[in-house]
């Protein structure tokens, strides 16, 4: 490991960007600590303490939210219309086509559009939370004018930090938004030891045994799930051109455990904020029937069995549907025929797309149970121990473990495009 520190320092192209990349987080980390004016700070401690689902969404917004800062939605909308985009491509078959088989300017017609949607996103998404706070007390009496600023601001700081992800995506070394979460995440781990210093309670010592024993074996299972695959053998028929022989040979094509990572549980964290922010709008409507479905609404999102168990389903039936969209079945056996491959003991063509299909169900019904579990581990924890770990929860260890393991092996690939030998 010294060994691999060491050459990534002595290479300047690669010390480079990593300084790059780590200057660009000191950026969005100094951006999220600049709040915005008239919030009534102890309030907003108070509703996060309060608020497992906001917690939550402070993660995915990289931290800006527990301030209300300038960045305060984070890259949220940016990941919001990726994700209206993927689903648009299973419905429309053009944006599919141009998203896979027009190459790399499809790709950057596709990307222009998700920032064109992200716009119009964060707007509404900004407006939803401002109606949000004034009703919690957090932010005082705003004007018209006030609003609009705020609205502006947070816009212009979700583009920014859009731009930002893009920037540090460019260097090949991780996911852009990926590390700005992270950056996030990381940036809250001192505040949230802190809280638990603070609250330390003597006679819970053995919870908190507990649960740092609990969080070494979620890391484990992390790594392990994250890392997991099966490999499915496949091998290449033998063929004669002039006098010289081809193929013969025999490899494996590796199924993930866990193909959509962190993914489902953004898609479901994007649903479950939808139904509490409309209900937030229509609670003061004229119509009385609107206002009883509105606080019905706002009533049932607010329980916690109810808000476990939705958001539980959404993430599990959410892992299916992005395996789907990332692994397509038919277009990896017709790639296997093309080039003479196949599984043995299976027939090339329809046989093939089925055994695949079938296998990966069963590999995705572990991960999804998995990623499920992760969910809404952090509600669990609080139920059984009372500590509020959203911070360090399993949703957060899940994104810092995997984009360690993401960056880890981008930097490897780097060094071992410099050095093969060395490896």
């Amino acid at each position: 490991m010294l060994n691999k520190i060491t050459q990534i320092f002595k290479i300047k192209e690669l010390r480079d960007k990593i300084f790059f990349i780590l200057g660009l987080l000191v950026v969005f980390r100094l951006m999220a600590n600049i709040p915005i004016p008239g919030v009534n700070q102890d309030q907003l401690r108070l509703f996060f303490q309060n608020n497992q689902f906001f917690g939550l969404l402070n993660l995915f917004s990289g931290g800006g939210l527990h301030s209300i800062s300038i960045v305060l939605l984070g890259v949220g909308p940016y990941i919001t219309a990726s994700i209206i985009m993927q689903l648009l491509t299973m419905i429309i078959p053009s944006l599919e086509q141009l998203y896979k088989e027009e190459g790399e300017a499809g790709r950057q017609k596709f990307n222009q559009w998700t920032r064109w949607i992200t716009v119009p996103l964060a707007a509404l998404q900004t407006f939803g939370m401002i109606t949000l706070l004034r009703s919690q007390n957090i932010l005082g009496q705003l004007n018209a004018f006030d609003i609009f600023s705020i609205i502006v601001i947070a816009v212009a700081g979700s583009i920014f930090l859009m731009w930002l992800g893009e920037l540090i995506t460019e260097k090949n070394i991780g996911n852009g938004v990926s590390l700005i979460i992270f950056a996030g995440i990381v940036a809250g781990l001192p505040a949230a030891i802190s809280q638990l210093y603070s609250t330390f309670d003597p006679s819970q010592l053995f919870t908190y045994i507990i649960l740092l024993a609990f969080t070494i074996v979620v890391i484990g299972a992390i790594v392990i799930v994250t890392e997991g695959q099966r490999n499915i053998p496949v091998s290449y028929a033998k063929r004669i051109r002039g006098n010289k022989m081809y193929g013969g040979t025999s490899t494996h094509l590796p199924l993930r455990v866990n193909q959509a990572g962190v993914i489902p549980i953004i898609f479901a964290m994007s649903i479950m904020l939808f139904p509490g922010m409309i209900a937030n709008f229509l609670v003061n409507a004229h119509n009385q029937t609107i206002v009883n479905i509105a606080v019905f609404t706002k009533n049932i999102f607010q329980n916690q069995w109810f808000y476990g168990s939705a958001y539980f389903v959404l993430v599990v039936a959410f892992t299916y549907f992005y395996t789907a969209v990332v692994f397509d079945p038919h277009q990896i056996s017709e790639s296997l025929q093309k080039q003479g491959g196949y599984i043995p003991g299976i027939r090339p063509g329809n046989n093939t797309t089925e055994y695949l299909y079938k296998i990966m169900n069963r590999i995705t019904l572990s991960g999804a149970l998995f990623l499920g579990v992760i969910a809404i581990l952090p509600f669990i924890i609080q139920g059984i121990t009372g500590i509020n770990t959203v911070t360090i929860g399993g949703t957060g260890l899940l994104i810092v473990v995997a984009v360690v393991i993401e960056t880890v092996k981008a930097i490897e690939g780097q060094l071992v495009m410099r050095d093969y030998e060395g490896f």
